[in-house]
């Protein structure tokens, strides 16, 4: 049995889902369920490929609530609906930081997403110091996570890393350092979403948030 375990990247994940819902028309995207979506793609690992679990890694944007009074409500709306299909959310923070603009010298304050990166990396080499698995699917398209798989694959020669690109967010980089990588389709995000509302064990209802 090859037990498969996914790592994602929940603000590249993001930004890849926006980009599919503008190219799909607007097409509903955003109340992703994960479990269905990981699954989809598991037959690509092999006859003998099992899904066991599924760690997702983000922040909740409070800094943007002066904007938008709702965003983290939402965030939280979508978490809770992840949790309850059995995905295990690791939810960071954001940090202040204050930046001067080289060309007008003018500064500002921006908002930069803290402890993440670190905190995939680490849940990767978690995951295979203590046998959980014997494939990780690193879902990103960001090639700040390539040393972190570099050193999964040197230290464990017998597992394997395997790259899981978001839509629009294809990396050469990435791909040519795994043994399989694979695209998420952007028709798999409308394919998966779900459902409105999702109704939890308890009987109470979660209703997707407007615009999702």
């Amino acid at each position: 049995m090859n037990r498969v375990a996914f790592v994602i990247d929940g603000f590249n994940l993001y930004h890849s889902v926006r980009a599919a819902s503008r190219d799909l028309n607007g097409a509903s995207t955003k109340w992703l369920d994960l479990q269905k979506l990981c699954s989809s793609y598991i037959h690509l690992l092999g006859k003998t490929a099992v899904l066991t679990e599924i760690h997702y890694f983000s922040a909740l944007a409070k800094h943007l609530e002066n904007k938008d009074a709702d965003v983290t409500a939402r965030h939280r709306k979508f978490i809770q609906c992840l949790e309850a299909t059995g995905v295990v959310t690791e939810i960071s923070r954001f940090k202040k930081k204050s930046v001067t603009c080289p060309s007008c010298h003018h500064r500002f304050d921006r908002y930069e997403e803290k402890e993440t990166d670190v905190a995939v990396a680490l849940k990767l080499l978690e995951l295979l110091i203590t046998d959980s698995c014997d494939t990780v699917v690193l879902v990103t398209g960001d090639t700040d996570f390539a040393p972190a798989a570099r050193t999964a694959q040197r230290l464990f020669a017998d597992r394997k890393v395997v790259f899981a690109l978001p839509y629009k967010r294809k990396n050469l980089e990435l791909a040519a350092l795994a043994p399989v990588s694979f695209e998420i389709k952007k028709e798999q995000y409308a394919k998966h979403q779900f459902p409105n509302p999702y109704v939890l064990q308890n009987g109470s209802e979660i209703w997707k948030p407007e615009a999702w």
